[in-house]
C-alpha cells in the first residue's frame, strides 16, 4: 500500500510539474514584445496616414428658390366661401381654381355694379366734352372780340385822322376869315373918316358897313366851326378810350366764362379718373372671387373647412409645395469655422433615408455619400449664433436622389486640408480649429462660370 501511495504521489508531482510548464511556459522564450512591437509600430505608422480634415454640420433639404418652397394661398379679400374645388393631397397646375368666394361687403353687391359704374364713366366723358366745347367756343369768342376791338379803333383812328385834317383847315379858313373881318373892319373904319370929311357917300358907307357886318359873320361861323371840329376830335378820343374799355370788360368776361368751363373740366377730369380707378378696382376685385394656384403643385394644410365661412383679407386659405424645385441643403456653420466655408466649395452629405457608410476623413471609402457646392454664407449671424449657409446640387458630381424631399434631414462634411492623423490627433486633443484652407482656384473656375450664366 505504501509502494503503491508513493507512486500515486510520484505520478500526481509529475502531472503537476508538467502542467505548470504547459501553462506557463516554463523555460520557452515569449513573443508578446514582438506583438507590442509591431502594435506600437502599426500606430505609429498609423499616425503618419493622411487624413482629411473636415467640418462636420447638421442641415435639412430645402429649394434653391425662394418660389420653389412652400407656398401659403391667400385671399386678397375679404368673403365667402362658396366653393372647394379642390381638396388635401390634390395635384394642381398652374392657373387651376381652388377656391369660390362670394360678396359680403354692402357697396360690392349689386350684380350689376360694374355696368352702372361704366354708365356714369360715359356720363362723365360727356359732361367732359361739353366743357371742352364751352372752353372752344369761349375761346372763339374772345378771338371775335378782339377782332372787333382792332376793326373799331381802326375806325377810330380813321375819324380821328379825318378830324385833324378838318381842323386844319377850318384853321386855316378862320384864319382866311379873320383876315377878312379885318380888312373889311379897316375899310369900314376909313369910309367914315372919308364920309365925316365929305369925301364918301352914305351909300358907300353903307357898303363897307355891310361888308364888315358879314365878315363878322364870317369869322364867327368860322371859329365855331373849327370849335366843333375840336370837340369832335375830343370825342373821337373819348370814344376810343370807350371802346377800349366795353371790349376789355366783354373779353374779361368771356375769359372768366372759360376758366370756369376749364375749372369744371379739370373737376370733371378727376372725376373721371376716379371712376374710372374705382371700376377697374371693380374689375380686379371681381377677378378675385376665384382663388388660383400661382404654380404646379400638392395642395395641403388647408386652414379653413366648410361651405358659407367668412375669411379676411389676407387669410391664409392652405398652401401648395410645388412639384417641381431645384433641392438645396441648409447648414449652419460655427462662428470658428465661417473663414473656412467659402462659395464653390464642395460639402459631402448623407441624407437621411438613404443608407450611407461614412468614413470622414477618408471619403474616398465612403459610400451612400452626395456632393453639393456652397452657393453663399450670410455675412451675419442667425437665431442660433451661426452663420447660414445655402448648398446646391453640382450637376457635374453625383446627382442627388430623385426622391429628395423638402424638409429631409443632412449631415453636411466639409472636406478641407489632407493632414497626418496624428496632426488631427493633436489638434482635437489641444481643441484647435481646422487649419485654414483655400479651395484650389481650378476646382472653383468652372462652377464660378455656370454661376455666373
Amino acid at each position: 500500500m505504501k509502494t503503491i501511495k508513493t507512486r500515486l504521489e510520484k505520478r500526481h508531482r509529475k502531472l503537476s510539474l508538467k502542467a505548470f510548464a504547459e501553462v506557463y511556459r516554463a523555460g520557452e522564450t515569449s513573443g508578446i514584445p514582438y506583438w507590442i512591437a509591431g502594435i506600437i509600430g502599426l500606430l505609429i505608422l498609423i499616425l503618419f496616414l493622411p487624413w482629411t480634415q473636415t467640418i462636420r454640420s447638421s442641415g435639412i433639404v430645402t429649394t434653391l428658390r425662394q418660389e420653389h418652397r412652400r407656398q401659403e394661398i391667400h385671399s386678397m379679400i375679404g368673403g365667402k366661401v362658396s366653393r372647394w374645388l379642390v381638396k388635401e393631397g390634390d395635384l394642381v397646375t398652374e392657373g387651376d381654381t381652388l377656391v369660390v368666394l362670394t360678396e359680403i361687403k354692402d357697396q360690392y353687391l349689386d350684380p350689376r355694379l360694374l355696368d352702372r359704374t361704366r354708365q356714369q364713366i360715359g356720363a362723365k366723358q360727356s359732361s367732359i366734352k361739353a366743357y371742352q366745347e364751352k372752353i372752344a367756343a369761349s375761346s372763339a369768342q374772345i378771338d371775335a372780340i378782339q377782332a372787333g376791338l382792332r376793326l373799331k379803333l381802326i375806325q377810330l383812328r380813321n375819324k380821328i385822322d379825318q378830324t385833324r385834317r378838318k381842323i386844319i383847315s377850318d384853321s386855316f379858313e378862320a384864319l382866311a376869315a379873320e383876315n377878312d373881318f379885318n380888312i373889311a373892319e379897316a375899310q369900314y373904319r376909313r369910309q367914315r373918316i372919308m364920309r365925316d370929311s365929305g369925301l364918301a357917300s352914305l351909300a358907300q358907307v353903307e357898303q363897307k358897313l355891310q361888308y364888315y357886318q358879314s365878315a363878322i359873320a364870317k369869322r364867327t361861323s368860322a371859329e365855331i366851326k373849327l370849335s366843333n371840329a375840336r370837340t369832335d376830335l375830343v370825342n373821337l378820343r373819348i370814344e376810343q378810350g370807350s371802346a377800349t374799355q366795353e371790349y376789355a370788360e366783354k373779353t374779361s368776361k368771356t375769359r372768366g366764362e372759360r376758366a370756369s368751363a376749364q375749372s369744371d373740366r379739370a373737376g370733371g377730369e378727376a372725376e373721371l379718373s376716379k371712376l374710372e380707378n374705382q371700376y377697374s378696382n371693380y374689375l380686379i376685385r371681381s377677378g378675385q372671387y376665384y382663388i388660383l394656384a400661382p404654380q404646379s403643385g400638392q395642395v395641403v394644410s388647408a386652414s379653413k373647412s366648410g361651405l358659407n365661412e367668412i375669411i379676411k383679407e389676407g387669410e391664409k386659405l392652405l398652401e401648395i409645395i410645388p412639384t417641381h424645385s431645384t433641392h438645396a441643403v441648409e447648414i449652419f456653420i460655427r462662428p470658428v469655422d465661417r473663414p473656412l466655408i467659402q462659395r464653390g466649395q464642395v460639402i459631402t452629405f448623407s441624407f437621411d433615408g438613404y443608407p450611407a457608410i461614412v468614413f470622414s476623413g477618408w471619403p474616398a471609402a465612403s459610400y451612400g455619400t452626395f456632393k453639393g457646392r456652397v452657393i453663399f454664407v450670410e455675412s451675419g449671424v442667425s437665431d442660433n449664433g451661426k452663420f447660414r449657409a445655402l448648398v446646391a446640387e453640382d450637376p457635374h458630381l453625383r446627382p442627388w436622389p430623385p426622391t429628395l424631399s423638402r424638409g429631409t434631414g443632412a449631415q453636411a462634411i466639409a472636406l478641407l486640408k489632407d493632414v497626418p492623423i496624428g496632426y488631427e490627433l493633436w489638434r482635437n486633443i489641444n481643441g484647435f480649429p481646422p487649419d485654414f484652407y483655400v479651395p484650389d482656384a481650378s476646382d472653383k473656375k468652372g462652377y464660378d462660370k455656370k454661376s455666373a450664366k
